[in-house]
């Protein structure tokens, strides 16, 4: 049903309980795979430089406004920039396993008066690539917005020509909303940017899909996946 104002023109549905939300906040946030852990130089800066370096070239670098650090005191002093950010709010990706940080991550934009955050600086190592640390990942910081801080919209961006982006934010069940033309010049370059979002009305719909892929009874022996997520969310 269309809500009416005074004049009789259409708006939007009426939000008489909603108040602003909290900041998300440097917290741990612990998953069966792997966990969040604030970002912090001392703990994570070298094995995340060797996990970044785990491939000769920088590849994993290309849609990112920075390049791979060359060095370790240069991986030190990115990460000390990135731990001191409120906003980006950057985690490292512990491996449960092995208790090395294996990627980094973090909640930017945010916007806790109208209770929006983005997933963004999606920084997975090639150590994390085809495995269940990424989505376990995405689905940690789903949740604590989700659940804990009970934000309405969650939003995810990417080059539009960073073919892995785009189809990481459609597996994990974020709705395409269009592409913003000419809006960086990222390196020297055009970036055309993506635009993606996922709603707290569609999470309780997206939420089991996430638990059943991460169940143990989803993969076998050698750790693959029986079922991919799309399946369970279908």
């Amino acid at each position: 049903m269309t809500t009416l104002n005074h004049f009789g023109q259409p708006i939007g549905d009426a939000l008489p309980d909603w108040k602003p939300r909290e900041r998300p906040q440097s917290i741990p946030l612990d998953g069966r795979f792997c966990r969040l852990e604030p970002l912090d130089t001392a703990l994570h800066s070298q094995a995340l430089f060797s996990a970044w370096h785990s491939i000769e070239d920088n590849r994993d670098w290309t849609y990112f406004s920075t390049e791979r650090p060359a060095t370790q005191a240069e991986c030190d002093s990115l990460l000390t920039r990135n731990a001191a950010s409120q906003d980006p709010l950057f985690f490292a990706v512990v491996d449960n396993a092995t208790q090395r940080a294996m990627g980094s991550v973090a909640l930017m934009r945010i916007d806790p008066v109208n209770g929006v955050a983005e997933i963004g600086w999606v920084n997975w190592s090639p150590l994390m690539k085809r495995s269940c640390h990424g989505t376990e990942a995405i689905f940690l910081l789903l949740k604590y917005l989700f659940d804990d801080l009970q934000y309405r919209r969650c939003e995810w961006k990417c080059h539009f020509m960073n073919i892995a982006s785009n189809a990481a934010a459609k597996r994990f069940g974020f709705q395409f909303e269009g592409t913003f033309r000419q809006v960086i010049v990222n390196k020297g370059h055009n970036r055309d940017t993506c635009w993606y979002s996922m709603l707290d009305n569609e999470w309780p719909q997206r939420k089991p899909a996430f638990e059943q892929w991460l169940s143990a009874e989803n993969f076998d022996a050698e750790g693959q996946q029986k079922q991919r997520l799309e399946a369970f969310r279908a």
